[in-house]
């Protein structure tokens, strides 16, 4: 099992459920229904373990390029031997199609019964990024394919609380996770595989633009998504003041603007850009204890 659950980079998904379960915890202002939580839980997981499978599958055969060569030791919240498990042939593409279609198909399930609509949100998720992996070669715009997928989570966590959301706060969650996605986790993940993206020809930003313009979109969009976490609780019912704003802000400032101008100064340490990933993989949890703690002592105070 250790091979697919690398192929599915499955602890970096489990942190990824932090983003929705904040999300959905933020617009309602409250603890859902245990049933509701536990097909939520399980339907996401489905969901990332499945679209971060469908990744390598496309890429297998960029992948494999990049395997002539050495590869970088990856990222501490998902580092592991089997990186890329189809491109080191430590598993067969048929297993890792079956294991994708088991984890989709369950995920849809679990979309259609706690939404409809979030089949859509799901399946053009799965689209993008097929469009995300087909781009490597063609242009490092593709950066603005992965804030969508990363996105729609959090968009679909929404519909589960919230059946008919106001469209102008779905764009302002959406925003957030955009702005977050291009500069602390993209941008990075590239900056940090620029050896072997340079092997396969691949377009990404520090490629094309260079490590100058890289860490000022870094910088730029990381400002931007602790600008916009701080309109974040105009989606919440909750009476969130100066204090869970403060926390807010710093939890931005530690995880995301700090270690993301230490990447900018120090543009030649490129393992710098794998220490952001990791700061910034960990935002989103940061967010999820907080309004989780401001929930509970709601409850005791009220």
């Amino acid at each position: 099992m250790q091979r697919f659950w690398a192929l599915s980079r499955t602890t970096h998904g489990v942190l990824d459920l932090a983003t929705p379960g904040f999300v959905a915890l933020l617009w309602l202002g409250n603890f859902p229904p245990l049933w509701t939580i536990a097909l939520s839980l399980f339907t996401a997981f489905a969901a990332y373990t499945a679209i971060y499978a469908l990744n390598d599958l496309v890429g297998i055969a960029v992948d494999k390029e990049k395997f002539t060569g050495e590869i970088n030791a990856g990222y501490s919240v998902e580092a592991s031997d089997l990186r890329h498990p189809l491109a080191q042939d430590a598993l067969s593409s048929r297993s890792g199609w079956l294991w994708f279609a088991g984890w989709f198909a369950a995920a849809l399930i679990g979309s259609y019964i706690l939404n409809p609509a979030i089949v859509v949100i799901l399946t053009a998720a799965a689209l993008l990024e097929v469009v995300y992996c087909l781009l490597l070669k063609v242009t490092y715009l593709r950066t603005f394919v992965s804030g969508l997928v990363k996105s729609s989570g959090p968009i679909a966590a929404i519909y589960v609380v919230d059946p008919n959301p106001a469209i102008q706060l779905v764009l302002l969650v959406f925003a957030w996770v955009f702005f977050w996605e291009i500069g602390g986790q993209n941008v990075p993940a590239d900056w940090n595989d620029t050896v072997e993206d340079k092997r396969v020809n691949a377009k990404t930003i520090p490629l094309q633009l260079g490590t100058q313009t890289a860490g000022i979109i870094v910088l730029l969009t990381l400002g931007l998504t602790v600008a916009f976490s701080l309109l974040l609780p105009r989606v919440s019912p909750l009476p969130l003041g100066w204090l869970y704003l403060l926390t807010s802000a710093l939890a931005g400032f530690f995880l995301l603007l700090k270690p993301g101008y230490e990447l900018y100064t120090q543009q030649k340490e490129g393992r710098r850009a794998a220490k952001l990933f990791d700061n910034a993989s960990y935002y989103p949890m940061a967010q999820l204890v907080l309004i989780t703690v401001f929930l509970i002592l709601g409850k005791f105070t009220a």
